[in-house]
């Protein structure tokens, strides 16, 4: 693995969130997202720099790391595709969006294509039952969907690449 260090950048933005709150460890969650956002997941030893910078043993930081689904303990796909099945999605039928999913990428949960494109996720709800059914694709939310829609934004994704 790469030297894991970030920049002088994004160390000011350590900071900025050290700053913010009353205990440097309260900066956990921020700087670990920072982190996975630079390596794409979070290795060990990118768990230990987090638990240097902030002063936290790696226990600390893995606890943190391990409780919320949002950090990648393994590497995932360049594209990490969720898509939600909780009850408003599924009864506009988010499980059989899923499934197509799962079939079309040849992938199942928490796993990665062979080429690394694509990652797939089945989650609980997102927060976003009026527009039912859902997914995200990284960061960006798609309402309203169905499986010719997600075909589309998946068939984009792969053209783009």
């Amino acid at each position: 693995m790469e030297d894991i260090k970030f920049s002088e950048k994004e160390l000011q933005e350590v900071q900025y969130h050290i700053d913010k709150y009353p205990e440097k460890k309260a900066a956990v969650m921020p700087v670990l997202w920072m982190a996975q956002k630079k390596w794409g997941w979070l290795s060990k030893e990118v768990m230990m720099y987090v638990g240097e910078l902030l002063d936290l043993t790696y226990a600390h930081v893995y606890g943190v790391a391990t409780f919320y689904t949002m950090y990648f303990k393994k590497p995932m796909g360049k594209n990490h595709v969720q898509v939600c099945t909780n009850v408003s999605c599924m009864l506009h039928k988010g499980d059989e969006i899923y499934d197509h999913v799962k079939t079309r990428l040849g992938i199942s949960h928490n796993e990665a294509t062979e080429d690394g494109l694509f990652s797939l996720e089945e989650v609980e709800c997102m927060g976003a039952c009026g527009g039912a059914p859902m997914i995200v694709i990284n960061e960006d939310f798609h309402e309203n969907i169905d499986i010719s829609k997600v075909d589309k934004i998946l068939d984009d994704i792969k053209n783009k690449s």
